[in-house]
């Protein structure tokens, strides 16, 4: 076990770790009278100055990309073949990206800049997750080299009154609801100004890096019109890739990643 700036690192010691490449390090995040004890994921590529950060679902935790099979089988070759190092954090668990987790992830991009030369940063999830990314590079573009999303709500606001109107339909709408309002410390109601500082769609013109998103129109869980929004805020966008996939569910865009990954790292060059 050592330290790294503050923050006690050691091997992940977990089954997911086998065959991921690199050695994994799990750094743990101290209490603070900002912050509860937390943890990060952190895996070196052979490409040091970029760097995929992966936000992972409502649900799951900083481990989701080794721990769920199918986006371990789907993304990590991905990743692993484009050499990018991996960040993986926690955040709190069930966080949407609310002002103290963006406050976190924040200073761990410092450190991922300051400890491995970290300069080009690419921000990748699903649902949840990547509702958060696109909601960070909204809050610090300068931070964003590009943003790839999967099944994202644009808009949490509007997403969380459609999530308390179709409440009766899916338990884990009512899961969503509550954690957004734990996450922003209100509603959309009591705290607009919060929520309207960490909408993509009403902070549109930030994004200006190179994004990537896909939804699939039968989306129960994210409605595609949340996507649908933005990309009508993003038609001048110089470098968007859309993919809308017909019949498909919460869960079917997973499959575009190799692809969508492949074209967010040429945008880049």
């Amino acid at each position: 076990m050592r330290m790294i700036a503050g923050l006690t690192a050691k091997h992940w010691d977990h089954p997911a770790a086998e065959g991921a490449g690199e050695p994994i390090l799990r750094l743990e995040i101290p209490g603070s009278t900002e912050f509860a004890p937390d943890w990060v994921l952190l895996q070196p590529g052979s490409n040091s100055d970029t760097w995929a950060v992966f936000l992972h679902g409502h649900g799951s935790g900083g481990d989701q990309l080794y721990t769920r099979e199918d986006i371990r089988r789907q993304w990590l070759p991905a990743l692993r073949q484009a050499g990018v190092g991996i960040l993986s954090p926690n955040l709190g668990g069930n966080a949407w990206m609310g002002p103290s987790a963006a406050t976190q992830l924040h200073q761990l991009l410092n450190f991922l800049r300051q400890t491995h030369g970290a300069s080009k940063i690419v921000l990748v999830g699903g649902s949840m997750g990547g509702t958060s990314a696109l909601i960070f590079a909204c809050l610090f573009p300068q931070e964003v080299a590009g943003v790839l999303t999967l099944c994202p709500a644009t808009d949490l606001s509007s997403y969380w009154h459609w999530c308390q109107a179709h409440a009766d339909k899916l338990p884990v709408l009512e899961q969503i609801h509550q954690a957004i309002t734990a996450a922003y410390g209100g509603t959309p109601v009591t705290h607009p100004a919060v929520y309207h500082a960490h909408s993509a769609l009403e902070n549109a013109d930030r994004l200006t890096m190179p994004i990537a998103i896909s939804h699939g129109d039968a989306d129960q869980i994210i409605p595609v019109e949340q996507s649908r929004r933005l990309i009508g805020r993003l038609q001048a966008h110089p470098a968007l890739r859309y993919q809308e996939i017909p019949g498909g569910g919460h869960d079917d865009p997973l499959i575009t990643f190799p692809v969508a990954l492949q074209w967010l790292l040429q945008s880049l060059r």
